[in-house]
């Protein structure tokens, strides 16, 4: 495994599986939300944010976490060796942008010059994340079914399941080039 796409909802813990599988398998990890938002929110052009993605991914290895499925699955998954969905239940998924937000500590996967605050986007931002598993997955679904159905998918829910997934990895695996 040397190309791992990590999907799911916001708060399922795309990031911190993202980073204990690059320690783990001594790879790099790319945050497409870090690659996405200019500071403040501000949505980038397009050929810009696939500029970035392109450039973030030329390498022979690396982790790539956040779906952003119809701009840049054409990029990704054509040389992903594994997709992981994390099938979080929404509620935990609900609870920990909650919590984070109101915490407001920095995260690595937080994009620059963006801080998270409560306010009107906020919370059309958690009506995605409690309608994400009927309104916007089958979406994503279905861009990574047209794309690359050949591409191995591994679906873990919870905890048990990752920690698993994680312990039965080789303990340092180098990455090698293709």
């Amino acid at each position: 495994m040397q190309r791992i796409v990590i999907l799911g909802n916001a708060g399922s813990g795309k990031s911190t599986l993202a980073r204990a599988l690059g320690e783990r398998l001594n790879l790099p990890v790319v945050h497409l939300d870090r690659l996405f938002w200019e500071p403040g929110w501000v949505e980038p052009d397009a050929e810009q944010f696939r500029t970035r993605v392109r450039a973030a991914i030329s390498s022979p290895a690396w982790i790539c976490e956040g779906n952003y499925a119809r701009r840049t699955f054409d990029l990704r998954l054509p040389r992903a060796d594994l997709v992981i969905w994390l099938d979080t239940p929404r509620l935990t998924c609900f609870t920990r942008v909650i919590l984070r937000s109101l915490m407001n500590r920095p995260r690595p996967d937080l994009p620059a010059g963006c801080r998270e605050k409560l306010d009107r986007k906020f919370l059309t931002f958690l009506n995605f994340v409690w309608s994400f598993d009927r309104g916007y997955r089958p979406g994503i679904e279905a861009v990574r079914l047209a794309v690359a159905p050949q591409i191995p998918t591994l679906h873990l829910r919870g905890a048990q399941e990752i920690a698993a997934f994680l312990d039965n990895l080789p303990a340092t695996a180098a990455a090698c080039p293709e």
